[in-house]
This record gives structure tokens, C-alpha cells and sequence, in this order.
């Protein structure tokens, strides 16, 4: 539930300016999350939301500035930690299963991380499918950047 009501509040925060958390409720409320000002403000924690002036004068909130590559592979640590529940491969194809509602979480830290072996990603509710550049000739575990992206993932998935 937190995944998806997260992504909402990304949904919600790129298509209309919000200044405070009680407009972030109601929006939310819209949605049909039912939720308190004191999930809202740990959800704005979590994410990393910050407020920035606009042009018309005020704030409002707005996703953290692109991450450097240390934050971006601790983010996709938390990610897959948190939310992954098995890895599997076919050929050039990876598919990352997570918990219900978290694949689009961690497919943007799959993004962010800008691996040069991942070609794209594609999430849907609880599976994520990742397309690996040039696949290598496959044994039992595979070889080359396939095998190589599965053992980076792995090690996310469970610390390394």
C-alpha cells in the first residue's frame, strides 16, 4: 500500500502544484487514499520531497533533484531490500518480482542507477522486466552483462 500510495503522491505532485501537506490529503482523499497528515508528512520524508518556489510566487512540493551515483545505488539497495521477492532471466530478459503494487518503485532505481547493460524497463504491479543489452551465450547461470546484472541485483536484493 505505502508503494502505491507513494507513486500517487508522485502522480499527484506532477500534475498539480501542491504547497502543503493538507492539499496533499485531500488530493490524495481524491485518489481514494484514505490517509492522515502524519502518514503524508512520512511518505514526504521518505521520498525525499522538497518545496521549491515557483515562478507565480509560493512553493510547492516537488521531487528530490536527480540522485548522484552513490545515493542512487543506496536508494536501489532500499528498494530491492525492501520490496523484491525473486530475480529470473531468460536469453536478454531479467524479471525482477515484487511485491504487490512496488514494481514501479523499484524500476525507477533500476532507471536511476543509468546502467549502461539496461536497455529499458518495463513495470507493471508486482513484475518488472528488464532488457539487457547484449546477451551473451547462456549456461546455467548466465555469462556477460546478463549474468553480470543478475549478480549486481542479487547482491542489492540481499546485501554485498
Amino acid at each position: 500500500m505505502k508503494a502505491r500510495r507513494q507513486a500517487a503522491i508522485m502522480r499527484i505532485i506532477r500534475s498539480q502544484p501542491i504547497s502543503t501537506q493538507d492539499e496533499l490529503v485531500e488530493a490524495l482523499r481524491k485518489a481514494g487514499y484514505q490517509v492522515t497528515q502524519a502518514t503524508v508528512s512520512r511518505d514526504i520524508a521518505d521520498m525525499g520531497l522538497v518545496k521549491r518556489a515557483v515562478p507565480e510566487g509560493g512553493y510547492r512540493w516537488v521531487l528530490p533533484p536527480d540522485p548522484g551515483p552513490r545515493e542512487a545505488l543506496e536508494r536501489a539497495r532500499r528498494a530491492f531490500s525492501d520490496y523484491t521477492v525473486g530475480l529470473d532471466y531468460s536469453g536478454n530478459l531479467i524479471i525482477v518480482r515484487t511485491l504487490p503494487g512496488a514494481a514501479h518503485a523499484v524500476a525507477a532505481t533500476i532507471d536511476a542507477l543509468d546502467w549502461p547493460e539496461v536497455l529499458a524497463t518495463l513495470a507493471g504491479d508486482d513484475t518488472i522486466l528488464v532488457v539487457v543489452a547484449q546477451p551473451e551465450a547462456m549456461q546455467k547461470e548466465p555469462e556477460g552483462p546478463v549474468g553480470e546484472l543478475l549478480q549486481r541485483f542479487r547482491e542489492l536484493m540481499f546485501g554485498g
